[in-house]
């Protein structure tokens, strides 16, 4: 199995999490969908906002996010894949999303970032891509809760996971594992009933999903248990 030498001797700090994105949704019903996804029992939900400029791509505003926090009870987290996102960071905290997550590669001081996240009331989050190595990360895990390791390169949703990305992931594990504190370790792209075991062995126990869970035949909730099964199966 992809991923398995990679696997942490201390188990990873929770039961596995799946996180929709809600990329594939119909966008013109959003809080419909936001609620659908509630009741297939997710875990919370993630919005991809993306700016155009760090990513080739435009996604949500916080005042669609603030739009749809009435139609769910369930944790909201904000993925800003965009430059200069301090700026931003007030906005979507007001606009219902508990997790923040920003990334490495877009923030020129990293720690003065994930500090005014904790100063909103938000729970500080920080994601790498592709490229960007594990050691991205190993001087701010006193600050985060959630470290996001991207198996795609952002910015577009449907896209092959990296497989590649497994002794990454197993890599931020043990820093994680090391650093005595109980942090989340999420992974995001590609995350499918193939590819879920690979991510899970490696470490991570947040699992991101967006096209696998809206193109399964049997509907949202056959989808978000089908993956949470094989995400405990691989953890045991």
């Amino acid at each position: 199995m992809p991923g398995a030498p990679y696997r942490l001797a201390m188990p990873v700090p929770s039961t596995p999490l799946i996180v929709p994105s809600v990329l594939p949704a119909d966008f013109a019903r959003l809080g419909e969908e936001v609620a659908a996804l509630e009741k297939a029992g997710v875990d919370r939900i993630q919005w991809d906002v993306m700016d155009g400029r760090f990513v080739p791509n435009l996604t949500f505003g916080p005042d669609v996010i603030a739009a749809c926090r009435p139609h769910a009870s369930v944790t909201f987290e904000a993925h800003l894949m965009v430059e200069e996102p301090d700026t931003l960071l007030p906005r979507y905290v007001e606009a219902g999303c508990e997790v923040v997550i920003v990334h490495a590669e877009a923030c020129r001081h990293l720690h003065r970032t994930l500090g005014r996240i904790a100063e909103l009331g938000a729970r500080p989050a920080v994601a790498l891509n592709p490229a960007t190595p594990a050691d991205a990360v190993g001087h701010v895990l006193d600050l985060v809760e959630l470290v996001l390791v991207m198996t795609v390169n952002p910015g577009f949703g449907g896209q092959d996971y990296i497989a590649a990305m497994e002794p990454k992931i197993g890599e931020v594990a043990r820093r994680i594992d090391a650093s005595g504190r109980t942090i989340d370790l999420e992974v995001d792209g590609g995350i499918a009933p193939a590819t879920v075991a690979g991510a899970v062995a490696a470490g991570a126990n947040v699992l991101v999903a967006g096209s696998a869970l809206y193109r399964d035949p049997g509907g949202l909730e056959h989808a978000v248990a089908d993956l949470r099964a094989r995400a405990e199966a691989a953890r045991a």
